[in-house]
């Protein structure tokens, strides 16, 4: 294995390319994240059972399947179905055919970002890591795709039961490492999680992870009972995958000490890679037992004819001299030129798009600015316009306003003048009648009695309809003083508003006293009682609280 391992150094970086696009449709399917037709399920459920049955089968189906999905511009069906044709290609050891395919499958997938695939790469570069029993790497990959599956399963992306097959890649790691007790472990958790859904990992190949820990643990005949029970599904869905079974089911044999039966178990599984033309890498191992085997026996010669046949396999698949991989040290690096030259072509356009918009964006944003200034000109102007305006509109309206009041005060005071004349007439006229009246009387000796008193009743109604006369005439000029005095005070009386009236007409005591016939005193009195009914303290002024009404 010594000599495997050095002859194998060259490949390792070959491999760890094709990891990044390499796997298996059923488990992208398994992730929940791709909406899948009911015939492209059975499509790829049937080239899984002829990839298991027939190799050559496998890739002319999957050839032609890949080239309808790239027709239709299914880009991530293609992908799976490269991934497959590879694996086909990997398990004939034809690493030549697998580099072509994974090559055409790198540029396909740099136009998928999908957590499924991502899952995916980290997964099988785990697996070709343990390959190499490089166990740090491995497990380091395989961690980093559990851990995406369970943040699928906890965003709700994918079913609980897919984290099966996460934990199934540790028990085979486990197993290759020839760690029994941690493949043990895992194995557990797979069969926590196992439920069957679409795609799962099957029991059989979980049986036949346990086969190998019972075997690695001293329980060899139970062991053998649970192959002899995988036998059947295997012979049926996988029988490529024989070749395995069978390789270990004569690791069993040959610690029960059966040591004949071994043998043919080996040659049973070297029988089925030759059939299937399947897991061909796996063969070199099997001629290494052999040669064990043989060496055991003492027979010398069959240990040296298997182990010339181990080293010829081994140099026909893995050493870069072999014709085989020959083309595998050529320069072919047309996958790394070409992407480098997408990549510079597409810095080159990502360059000038962005200077592109960079001056596009330099424009946009000289004419937003020059817009807003515009915008911001344009407002300042309108708006003081209007302003200017409505001051303007405001000053007339003040001014207009102030006339109206000027004038009505003016027309307000010249009828106050006029009213107070004609009452000032009244009282003249009422202190002539009175007079008059008292000469009559004085005189009525010389005039006839009827005459007299008919003389007098006719003064006394003249001066009572001249007060009536006052008052609408005052009512109408003050109108609203009137209003106000009566909805304010509605318990004042008519010789309450006669005061109030001879107040706001600016009259005298003295002229109250001679319009009324009353004393000065007696004015003072009712002014008194009015101050009382109008609720005036001392400090307050009757003639003032009367002009403000």
């Amino acid at each position: 294995m010594k000599n495997t391992f050095s002859s194998q150094n060259f490949i390792l970086q070959f491999l760890i390319i094709l990891l990044f696009t390499f796997g298996n449709y059923t488990i992208i399917l398994a992730q929940g994240n791709d909406s899948v037709s009911m015939k492209l399920d059975e499509f790829f459920t049937d080239s899984n059972r002829i990839k298991y049955e027939s190799s050559e089968a496998a890739i002319k189906k999957l050839k032609q399947t890949h080239k309808e999905l790239l027709q239709k511009g299914d880009t991530l069906k293609s992908i799976d179905a490269l991934m497959q044709l590879a694996d086909v290609y990997g398990h004939r050891a034809d690493y030549a055919s697998s580099y072509d395919v994974f090559w055409q499958s790198l540029f396909l997938a740099d136009k998928i970002k999908n957590d499924s695939l991502d899952g995916l790469i980290a997964w099988r570069l785990g697996r070709f890591y343990s390959f190499y029993k490089r166990e740090e790497e491995s497990l380091k990959y395989l961690n980093k795709a559990l851990s995406i599956r369970k943040n699928m399963v906890q965003e709700g992306n994918t079913d609980p039961a897919y984290l099966v097959h996460n934990y199934f890649a540790f028990v085979s790691t486990y197993r290759e490492l020839d760690m029994p007790e941690l493949a043990s472990t895992y194995l557990d958790s797979c069969l926590i999680y196992y439920k069957e859904v679409e795609n799962q990992v099957p029991m059989s190949q979980l049986n036949f992870e346990k086969a190998f820990i019972l075997s690695r643990t001293g329980q060899n005949q139970k062991a053998l009972e649970l192959l002899k029970s995988i036998e059947p599904w295997f012979l049926e869905n996988r029988p490529s995958y024989m070749v395995l079974v069978y390789t270990y089911w004569g690791d069993v044999l040959q610690n029960t000490g059966d040591l004949n039966s071994s043998v043919q178990y080996y040659e049973k599984a070297i029988a089925v890679s030759e059939k299937y033309k399947n897991h061909i890498d796996f063969t070199p191992l099997i001629y290494e037992r052999l040669t064990e085997h043989y060496k055991k026996q003492g027979n010398y010669q069959k240990a040296y004819e298997n182990l010339k046949i181990a080293k010829e396999l081994d140099a026909l698949f893995f050493d870069g001299r072999s014709s085989k991989n020959k083309s595998m040290l050529e320069i072919r690096d047309e996958f790394r030129i070409e992407k480098q030259r997408q990549s510079d072509l597409i810095q080159k356009q990502r360059f000038e798009k962005l200077q592109q918009e960079e001056h596009i964006s330099m424009l946009q944003r000289v004419i937003l600015l020059g817009t807003i200034v515009f915008i911001l000109i344009l407002a300042f102007f309108f708006f003081r316009h209007l302003r200017n305006k409505h001051k303007l509109e405001k000053q007339l309206i003040r001014r207009n306003k102030e006339l109206e009041i000027q004038k009505t005060n003016e027309l307000l005071e010249l009828k106050n003048k006029e009213l107070a004349a004609s009452v000032l007439q009244l009282v003249e006229k009422d202190e002539f009648l009175k007079e008059l009246k008292e000469k009559l009387k004085s005189n009525k000796d010389n005039l006839q009695q009827s005459e007299v008193n008919k003389l007098l009743r006719t003064i006394s109604v003249s001066n009572n309809n001249n007060w009536e006369e006052f008052r609408l005439r005052f009512t109408a000029v003050n109108e609203k003083f009137y209003k106000k005095l009566t909805e304010k005070y509605p318990k004042l009386t008519q010789s309450d508003h006669k005061i109030c009236a001879l107040i706001k007409l600016n009259f005298s005591s003295k002229d109250m006293a001679r319009l009324l016939g009353i004393s000065v005193e007696s004015v003072h009195t009712t002014r008194y009682r009015l101050r009382k009914k109008l609720q005036l303290e001392r400090k307050e002024n009757l003639e003032d609280f009367i002009a403000q009404l």
